[in-house]
This record gives structure tokens, sequence and C-alpha cells, in this order.
């Protein structure tokens, strides 16, 4: 780690870390939007964006999210990584996203200074849909639309099963009024796909870049699932991402959940990473 010094990026550095993340725009969509969005105002409920970089002399070599997210540059070498640990080392709290390696060399010492709760712990594929393979389902009988404020309670209830279904933490149990302005603020990135009249699936385009879109929160309701809704809402994004000129459509899918991987692959997307989520306080 000699000659590495860490420090917290502020806009001055936006162009230099930008340029490094860019070399990799499909692993590093993540953080070049939060590098983008350093020092925007955050959304109600949500963690502005706060970033560490690693220099060697004058050039960067590395960049990581501390909030709202941990995330590494997939591009980083082994005592860039080291560095930037060092300087996560003392988060009390957090959520990382990553490449496996990178997670597990943060866990390590994270764990090591201090006693953790592990809420959280899976593996995951990235999966990534461009133009040219998209095998995308038309629009059926039941409404595909963007959300509105009137949407806020199925969203609501949406956001709070599919943590549910992931064992984590109840939001209503701790800060009800906060987990609601967090989805409040997010749906300008929500879609919904309405059967009956009713909202029946629920998704979110929580990266809208010319790089690519990044697909997160897709949930359907139990009792239309096996119908087609979520091929339905997911092509309909799909859609307005290339519509809007982004190179490509990216998501994840946790280990074990064969149904969604058969969906999105039917759908055109194919894996290109493999990722870690942990959740500790």
């Amino acid at each position: 780690m000699t000659g590495l010094v860490a420090r917290r990026i502020g806009p001055g550095a936006l162009p230099e870390v930008c340029a490094r993340l860019a070399e990799r725009p499909r692993e590093n969509l993540l953080l070049l939007d939060l590098a983008m969005r350093l020092g925007d105002a955050a959304q109600p409920g949500e963690v502005a964006s706060d970033l560490v970089g690693v220099w060697r002399g004058g050039q960067l070599v590395g960049v990581a999210s501390l909030r709202p997210t941990l995330v590494f540059d997939a591009a980083l070498e082994e005592p860039a990584l080291d560095a930037l640990v060092d300087a996560m080392e003392t988060l009390q709290v957090g959520l990382a996203k990553a490449a496996p390696e990178h997670v597990e060399r943060l866990w390590e010492r994270v764990s090591r200074r201090r006693r953790h709760r592990l809420w959280l712990d899976r593996t995951e594929t990235a999966l990534a849909l461009e133009v040219r393979a998209a095998r995308l389902v038309p629009d059926a009988e039941c409404r595909v639309r963007a959300a509105a404020e009137s949407d806020l309670e199925p969203l609501v209830f949406a956001a709070r099963e599919s943590l549910r279904e992931e064992d984590r933490p109840d939001p209503f149990a701790g800060d009800s009024d906060g987990f609601r302005r967090w989805v409040r603020g997010r749906v300008p990135r929500a879609r919904v796909v309405e059967d009956g009249g009713m909202v029946r699936f629920a998704g979110y385009a929580d990266v809208q870049r010319s790089e690519g879109w990044l697909l997160q929160g897709i949930y359907t309701w139990p009792e239309t699932r096996r119908r087609g809704l979520a091929a339905v809402g997911t092509s309909a994004l799909c859609r307005e991402a290339f519509d809007a000129g982004a190179r490509h459509v990216q998501l994840a899918v946790v280990d074990g959940n064969r149904a969604a991987r058969q969906l999105y692959e039917s759908l055109g997307f194919e894996p290109f990473a493999r990722l870690r989520t942990l959740l500790f306080t």
C-alpha cells in the first residue's frame, strides 16, 4: 500500500473519477451514477452520495462509495482495494453490493473491529440486455404506466413485501414514516402494471443513463404471479430505456430464484457479473 492515499472525492475530482469508471461502464453503472449525483440534494428519505478515491501520486487508481451503498470500482487492484477498505473499516452500518471478493475483504476487516449483526448475506447474478438481443413481449390487456403519487400505498406494500421475502427487517418496525418518505422519493422512477384496475406489478428504473439503465425493486403481487405481468412490466421498462438511448439494461437476480432468472433470460438478458450483497448493523 506504499504511496497510496485515500481521501474523500469532491466535485473537482469528478471528471477524473468518471473517466476511470467509464472504462467499464457496465460493471460500474451504479457507481458511475452515484458519482454523477455527488453534491446533489438527496431525495426525501434517501442518503446523499459519499465517495472515496485512492491515488498513487497524481493518478487515481481506485474508487468506492461509502453511502448510500458500498460499491467498489470493478477494475480495482488488490493494493487499492486494501486502501479503500482501510477507509471503510470503522463503518458501524452498511449495505454493500459488489464483486464477492471485494465484499469478502471488506467484511473481514469490518467484522474484525467490532461485533456486527448481519441482516442479509446473499449472492446474485447481474444480467444485461442489449437491444440487438431483446425478445421483449408486447403490452397485454393490462395497463402499463408511470407511477403516480396516488400509487404510494401499493408501492409501499410492494417495497415492504420485497424486504420481507428477503428475510430483511420490517421497515415499519423502525421508522415507518421514514420508509414512506423513501418510497415517495422513488415514485418518479417507478413503473407499474395494472390488472383489473389494481396495481399488480412495480419496478424501478433507479439508474437512467446513456450507458445503461439499472432496474431494481421488481415485484409482482403473489396472487397474480405466473400470468405474464412481470414480463410485460419488465419489457415496458426496457423499451423505455432503449427509446431514451440507453445502450443496455441491467438487473440482478438472487441465487436460487430460478423463475426470475428464466423470465429475464427469456427476454434476452445475459449474465455478465457476480455480486454479493451484505447488510450489517
